[in-house]
């Protein structure tokens, strides 16, 4: 913190010229000045000081929260992207299981046919078998 200005030579006069003795002016003046030093006062100069500074700070994260805020969004744009990536990829694994299944399900029907010609070739050998001796 700054001093706080005082004039000890214009206040002893001024207590002079009031009826004080020159001896007891001078001391008078000397006390005064010793308590302004040992005071902490803010003078205008420190308080325009700390608000410089605030201002400063101010600025700073004004910037750094511009930063933060750019960040933010550059990572926010470049999850979307991913997001995307993953949904592409998702839609690709997906044809390609609708592919698998279409496969499979012809397998199916292809062993149901053969199936349902092995089942129909041994009840003709077993009609053959047990009902054409009869006839």
């Amino acid at each position: 913190m700054g001093q706080v200005a005082f004039d000890t030579l214009q206040a002893s006069e001024e207590l002079e010229t009031a009826g004080i003795s020159r001896e007891q002016a001078r001391a008078i003046s000397l006390v005064v000045r010793k308590s302004h030093e040992v005071a902490d006062v803010a003078t205008k100069a420190d308080i325009a000081e700390v608000n410089r500074n605030v201002a400063d700070v101010r600025k700073d994260l004004s910037a750094e929260i511009a930063d933060v805020r750019k960040d933010i969004a550059h990572r926010f744009e470049k999850t979307e992207a991913q997001i995307s990536d993953v949904r592409k990829d998702m839609q690709l694994v997906h044809k390609d299981l609708q592919l698998e299944m279409a496969g499979i399900r012809s397998e199916q029907k292809l062993m149901r046919w053969m199936l349902g010609f092995g089942v129909i070739g041994i009840l003709s050998l077993v009609v053959k078998a047990f009902v054409m001796p009869v006839l």
